[in-house]
């Protein structure tokens, strides 16, 4: 079928016009890296409506994919092509594949070692490009690089969009063992830098210090020592890519030194999986120490370069940030931070740009001091709670349904029965111990909880590890999958029956021993109704943020809702004359959880998918399997289907209703797959926020911003549409590697008081501190920093962090500024994790600020 479709296409192409169109204009680039290093630049300007495809498709069965051939040369390639530029991923239903189209600009880099410079590179690019409505066959174009004339374009053209092209440089990293030598036992000197900001508002993240030794011979050690703040962590260099950003050394390339191997790391590593990016992070407790052997032919010249690093704790993340280090071998010299910067420029630094910083970013600096709304607290940084209120109500709420059950309901005369008789029928005497057995059922419950603060205490994060781990995930689906079928009838969920005959001979004991025998029998008799209850808060709590306590807080809320009418009816036996009767309405209850559990199962199975990115229970999957529960219990509670454990039951108005209530919550599921015009992708479901995958994870309308908000990525692109709206504008400092803005935008952003004002009241600019696209040349300046020295401004990210430190005197992610049109400064910012209610409170104060402002 590819292959016909593909056929198609080309047939196509040839018949519907003899014109010969050319969508695609070429232009190539050379940027010499090294004596003998080069990287070929080569830039496809694409018709408005026309698309390339990308090198890595899955398969050759669809398009051709873009393609490098290169004739026979005196070089050899390093690494990957690297491609950038406007990328769609998705199904294609005419070649019946995923495939990865490129469209507008698209930009590759290959990087190259060369023996002989004087000789061209010469070769070509096979690539296809499609629209709409048909496909061009396979067109060739040629090449060819001069190395001794680099940085002049050959066979231009189109014109070379900087801005696409992303700085591919050597991270020199691989795993190695540990170094046996250390600081400790070093002989050097060491300079100190505190990294600390002159600047009120910029954090420190880390203190960073060096050392260089001699070994023997002409080889030395250098050491360099992450130190980081308390609460923050620093990162390996081998961390997997698409997470966190890993730690890396780049040294300037000299004749006098050539590197021994990799850079080594040594330190306490804990590895754990980030679900939000699917990726193996690996990161220090406490200090890194990083060590580099070198062969030194002249010691009396520098060895230079620079680390990048990333900091992050629970509520926040570094930019990545630039060091500078210095050794002079022969003196054991050793500088990192601004003095190894002055050493480095000694006295030739580049001059500092002349561009007004206004002019450059094209928005006057904000007044910090003076916001126009004054409901903000400055700088404010709040982790989000736990929710141990909200998973202490849903305990309770269980506990309380859980008294409606067929195993549970019909104890209830049981055991007013037993406290009567125990009592000798006292008011007083009968309160006390009704008292006294709601307290034990609490307790009991509460122990449950044990185990795992003792985990707890082994590992502060193994309950957060279990959680995050894809394999947990597919466990709790099954188990809750097995739940269901256990509220359907097939089976029953039961502990050993000696257990519950041991517990129930115990409380002939009397007295406070057989009151806590009593209360243990009930949650044993109970537990095929309670267990899967349980299991649930179990798996919520798990998979949160509140770990043991939090579990301590849903199994407490259980407890109360259960025993508190327990309590009552053994304390006032009275009240039993108002009870229903046991009857087929209990086994109602348990096929109504049975639907419940299937629908919240597909919550962990959607988190693993979403872990391994393995796209095969995407929004549209998951809206259609939970629609088909809600109308098969909406069919069940209308008496169309039945369970043949239960036998036939009949319908009456409180089912019908509920059934109603169920067909309604289907039809407003369906409504998930409408689009929405604005976005052009589905309409975003409120109701379902936290359980369902987000809307861009989709096969058929995947999106680039998130919660399918309108965004922009340029600073001075959304600030020009919001003065032609007239709108306020939220600026997000945000990374691509920033695991707590991710968190923000899954879990914050899409509430009931937050996602009304994004979608409705702002303009949002996203603004990647991390964004490693180069800048065109003539925006690529020369700027003093806060910590002291200079920087060139080479990539967008470099942009957006300057941005951040010099005008909001910060430099960490999430941060986010509300600003007029104009650059008025609504109200105080807010930067990490944030409770929703707190975020939203912040929105809102920004935009009466900026009603107030309009009026004027």
């Amino acid at each position: 079928m590819r292959i016909v479709a593909f056929l198609f296409l080309l047939f196509c192409a040839f018949s519907v016009s003899a014109q010969i169109e050319d969508p695609v204009k070429w232009s190539t680039n050379l940027k010499k890296l090294s004596a003998n290093e080069y990287e070929l630049i080569f830039v496809a300007n694409i018709q408005d409506g026309w698309n390339t495809y990308s090198q890595y498709l899955e398969s050759d069965d669809g398009p051709v994919r873009t393609s490098f051939h290169y004739d026979k040369g005196t070089f050899q390639l390093v690494g990957k092509n690297i491609e950038e530029g406007d990328r769609k991923e998705g199904h294609d239903k005419m070649f019946d594949m995923n495939v990865i189209k490129l469209f507008h600009t698209a930009t590759f880099r290959q990087k190259i070692k060369v023996t002989d410079p004087s000789k061209p590179i010469t070769g070509y690019v096979e690539y296809m490009c499609c629209n709409d409505e048909k496909c061009l066959p396979p067109t060739e174009f040629a090449f060819k690089f001069m190395l001794n004339e680099a940085g002049a374009e050959k066979k231009k053209v189109g014109s070379l969009e900087g801005d696409k092209v992303k700085d591919a440089q050597d991270k020199n990293a691989a795993p190695v063992t540990a170094p046996e030598s250390s600081v400790a036992n070093a002989d050097f000197q060491v300079t100190d830098l505190s990294g600390a900001a002159n600047a009120p508002g910029l954090q420190a993240y880390a203190k960073w210090e060096s050392s260089i030794k001699k070994l023997q011979g002409n080889v030395y050690e250098i050491t360099i020592t992450g130190i980081p703040e308390a609460g923050w962590h620093l990162y390996s260099q081998f961390t997997d890519e698409g997470g966190v950003l890993p730690t890396t050394f780049t040294y300037n390339p000299g004749k006098h030194y050539t590197l021994d191997g990799k850079t080594k790391e040594a330190g306490k590593i804990k590895e754990k999986l980030e679900p939000l990016f699917g990726v193996v992070v690996k990161q220090f407790e406490g200090n890194a120490v990083f060590t580099q052997k070198v062969i030194v032919t002249d010691p009396e010249q520098a060895i230079t370069g620079f680390l990048n690093f990333m900091a992050c704790n629970a509520s926040t993340c570094s930019m990545p940030t630039d060091v500078d280090f210095h050794f002079v071998p022969a003196k054991l010299s050793a500088l990192v931070g601004i003095e190894a910067n002055k050493a480095i420029k000694g006295g030739t630094e580049a001059p500092i740009g002349t561009t007004p910083l206004e002019t450059y970013f094209g928005l006057n600096k904000p007044q910090l001091d003076a916001p126009l709304g004054q409901c903000g607290v400055a700088d404010e940084v709040i982790t989000a709670k736990t929710g141990f209120f909200k998973i202490f109500l849903l305990g309770f709420f269980g506990g309380l349904l859980a008294l409606l059950t067929p195993c549970v309901f019909p104890m209830i005369p049981f055991t007013v029965s037993f406290f009567t008789k125990m009592s000798q029928n006292k008011k007083g005497k009968l309160i006390g111990n009704a008292s006294m057995y709601a307290g034990f059922i609490i307790l009991v419950y509460l122990l449950l909880s044990i185990p795992f603060h003792l985990m707890d205490n082994i590992n502060p994060d193994i309950l957060n590890d279990i959680s995050t781990n894809v394999w947990l995930n597919i466990i709790f689906f099954a188990v809750f999958v097995f739940f269901a079928f256990s509220f359907f009838g097939y089976y029953e969920i039961a502990l050993p029956s000696s257990w519950v005959n041991r517990s129930s001979q115990a409380e002939n004991l009397g007295g406070a021993l057989g009151i806590f025998f009593a209360a243990l029998t009930l949650a044993l008799v109970s537990f095929s109704c309670t267990g899967p209850i349980l299991g649930s808060l179990l798996a919520g709590a798990l998979t949160s943020d509140g770990g043991a306590w939090q579990l301590t807080a849903g199994m407490g809320g259980f407890g109360l809702g259960l025993a508190l009418p327990f309590a009552v009816f053994a304390a006032f036996p009275s009240i039993l004359q108002s009870l229903p009767k046991s009857g087929s309405w209990m086994n109602t209850i348990k096929v109504v959880l049975g639907f419940l559990e299937l629908a919240l199962a597909l919550k962990f199975l959607s988190n693993a998918d979403l872990v391994k990115d393995w796209e095969l229970l995407t929004i549209e999957p998951f809206l259609a399997i939970w629609l088909l529960i809600f109308l098969g219990l909406a069919l069940y509670l209308f008496g169309l289907i039945h369970f043949p454990h239960y036998g036939k039951e009949r319908s009456n108005g409180i089912k019908i209703g509920m059934g109603l209530v169920s067909l309604a919550f289907a039809i407003y599921l369906g409504t998930g797959f409408m689009v929405n015009k604005a976005t052009g992708s589905y309409q975003s479901l409120t109701l379902l926020s936290g359980l369902a995958p987000p809307v861009c994870y989709s096969w058929f309308k995947p999106c680039d911003c998130p919660q399918e908000l309108n965004c922009f990525k340029d600073l001075q692109q959304g600030l020009a549409y919001a003065r032609e709206v007239n709108k306020p504008v939220l600026i997000d400092f945000t990374g691509h590697a920033c695991v707590n803005c991710r968190r923000m935008e899954e879990n914050v952003w899409p509430t009931k008081p937050v996602y009304p004002l994004l979608s409705k009241d702002y303009v949002l600019i996203s603004l990647y501190v991390d964004d490693k696209r180069e800048l065109p040349e003539k925006d690529q300046i020369v700027v003093e920093t806060a910590q002291g020295g200079t920087r060139k401004l080479r990539n967008i990210g470099h942009k957006w962090a300057h941005f951040q430190t010099e005008y909001f005197k910060t430099n960490s992610q999430p941060y986010y500024v509300l600003l007029s049109p104009d650059g008025q400064l609504l109200t105080n910012p807010l930067g990490g994790m944030q409770e929703e209610n707190l975020y939203g409170s912040f929105l809102q104060c920004g935009k009466d600020a900026f009603t107030r402002l309009s009026m004027k």
